[in-house]
Order: structure tokens, then sequence, then C-alpha cells
């Protein structure tokens, strides 16, 4: 697996250095961050090979790369199911992809997850993005901090989130309640569907409850990465100031 981009490789390389094979660093790059980048890998025992620009475009061919790829043996372990998310967060709060095929869409969930708090993203083993280099680069070093799980039945999850006292709500276009109208408790679980097929009619009835994002504008529906960061941030406006509009 490559890992390319410094938020990515940085974030791998906190993980340590168990699972890397190779470390490629343009000599092009004599910055202060290619620096530091240097320097946590001699610290971790990861040798970092100099070359040339040329031969990271051949390993990373259209991408983003800025001159930093790294190789790895596989994705990231995080934890390695939910039982022990949940034993470590009791109150948790959770995002779940039904449907989400798309490497750019999932790493840039992962990300906005990252950054609301989210403790672990949940995903279907089948008709999912499975953690590729894609996804890892999008993420931008988040796929290093959020746990991502895929699960052989989504609804089953939800039934079992459910018994557990987490409330699980779903976004879905076709309801009259939107988003600043619920209440949402400190143990959630958001459930998110791919742009334009949205939920599944399984996953959308397990639901407790179903909201819409208000549009204003001509366009009936958001990217989900964008659908994403709009949930969970009002998720975490809630968690911090309450429920008052």
């Amino acid at each position: 697996m490559l890992i390319s981009g410094f938020h990515a490789v940085t974030a791998r390389l906190k993980r340590g250095a168990a699972g890397i094979v190779e470390l490629y660093v343009a000599q092009q790059r004599g910055d202060a961050r290619a620096r530091d980048l240097l320097a946590l890998a001699r610290s971790l025992g990861v040798q970092a090979h100099a070359v040339d620009m040329g031969r990271i475009d051949k390993l990373c061919p259209d991408k983003r790369h800025q001159g930093v790829v790294l190789r790895a043996e596989s994705a990231p372990a995080l934890a390695a199911d939910l039982e022990s998310v949940l034993e470590a967060h009791p109150k948790p709060f959770l995002l779940l992809l039904d449907g989400v095929t798309d490497p750019r869409n999932l790493g840039a969930c992962l990300r906005v997850a990252d950054g609301a708090g989210v403790h672990a993203v949940i995903a279907p083993k089948d008709h999912a993005c499975p953690l590729t280099d894609v996804a890892i680069q999008t993420a931008s070093g988040a796929a290093e901090s959020v746990p991502y799980l895929m699960v052989t039945n989504l609804s089953r999850t939800i039934d079992t989130l459910q018994e557990l006292n987490v409330f699980v709500v779903g976004a879905a276009d076709e309801t009259d309640q939107n988003l600043y109208q619920v209440s949402l408790p400190e143990s959630v679980a958001w459930v998110l569907g791919a742009e334009g097929k949205g939920l599944r009619r399984l996953t959308r009835e397990r639901c407790d409850a179903l909201v819409s994002i208000p549009m204003a504008g001509q366009v009936s529906s958001l990217n989900v990465s964008v659908a994403t960061g709009i949930v969970l941030y009002e998720t975490v406006r809630q968690r911090r100031y309450g429920s008052r509009r």
C-alpha cells in the first residue's frame, strides 16, 4: 500500500515503524517540512531514500504526492471491532456509511469524522469502499486516527447499537423534519448513504429518526462528505452548547 503526501505520511509514521517498508522523499524537497519528516523517520529507525521527483511521479501517477511517498505492508490497525470501540466509549459518537463506494468520498468523510471527534466510522463489507491508498491520502492522516470498521450486516449493527441505547439518526431527503429540529442525545450514530441513492430501505427503516438538511437553492442534494460535515458538526454544537437554537 502506498501512502503519499505530508499529512498522510506523517500520520502513518506517528503510528510507529511496524509495517513500513520504504520511505521516499524527493531530493528537491529541502524545506523545513521535509526536514521535520526526515527527523521523525530517523527517530523511528525508518530509513528515508532521497530520490528524483520523477521516480515519485512514477510511483504515484496523477496524485498530489508533494514529493513524499511511503510504502507500507497494510492499512493501519486501529480498533479491531465495534465491541472494543463501545468499551472505550460508553457514550459513543459514530458515523455509519451506507453504500459509499468512492474512495475520495470515504477519505473526506474520515477527515471530517476526525475533526468532529467521531469514535469510529462503520460501513458494510459489501457495496462499500475499503480503506484504499486513495482513501488514506484523501483522509490526510485521519485514517490513522479514526477506526474504520467494515461489518457483515449494517442493519444488525444498527440493532446492536439501539439495544445499547445509541440513538440512530439517518440523513434523508424524504422527511419533513430537518436537522435543526431534532435534539440529539450524547450517544448518537449518524447514518448517511451514497449521493443519489441515499439510504437503503432496510437501513432507513431501522433508524430512530430521519432528518433532512435544509436546501435553499436549486440542487436537491449534497455530496456525502459535505453532508457528513454538516450533521456531525451540528452534533458537536449540541454537545457543547446544548440543543438550544
